[in-house]
């Protein structure tokens, strides 16, 4: 199993499928080949794995991921997911800290995400020290019609140790 696949498996197993966040495979391959944009996993005993890392992974299950984008001088959450067995258990924050120090290597002062309203995630970047800094008014559509707005958060990368 390739990294991709891990990918999609947490992503089939993470997302509820009524809010149709979860992304394509082909949306994943086109994001990585542009060159920017940057993934992480985390095994099931708590290690963060980057790609290329020396130590290879053998790992038949991965218990999460992020993938982040970086532009000039700052990186964007694009996709975070934690399979529901691992939530509460600390693996979203190790993921979240070891985004926040790939993008200060990357030259990133800001980290930047946007989820929709109502998200239980929100609480985890609430206290990984984001802050909520704008609203799109209906701009999810649930797969029932229904709209969500979507909420912009912000951290600060700068001074962080």
């Amino acid at each position: 199993m390739d990294d991709i696949d891990h990918l999609m498996s947490v992503m089939e197993d993470a997302f509820d499928p009524a809010f149709g966040e979860a992304w394509t495979r082909r949306q994943i391959e086109d994001a990585l080949v542009i060159g920017n944009c940057h993934y992480l996993l985390i095994a099931p005993d708590g290690r963060v794995i980057l790609p290329g890392a020396a130590e290879p992974h053998d790992c038949l299950e991965i218990a999460g991921f992020a993938l982040s984008r970086q532009g000039y001088d700052e990186e964007e959450l694009l996709l975070f997911a934690v399979r529901p067995k691992y939530r509460r258990l600390g693996y979203g924050r190790r993921m979240l800290d070891a985004v926040f120090s790939q993008a200060r290597k990357h030259g990133s002062k800001r980290m930047l995400l946007e989820m929709r309203e109502g998200n239980p995630a929100g609480l985890l970047y609430v206290s990984c020290g984001f802050e909520a800094i704008g609203e799109r008014r209906d701009y999810y559509r649930t797969r029932d019609g229904n709209r969500l707005n979507g909420i912009t958060f912000a951290r600060e990368l700068e001074g962080d140790s």
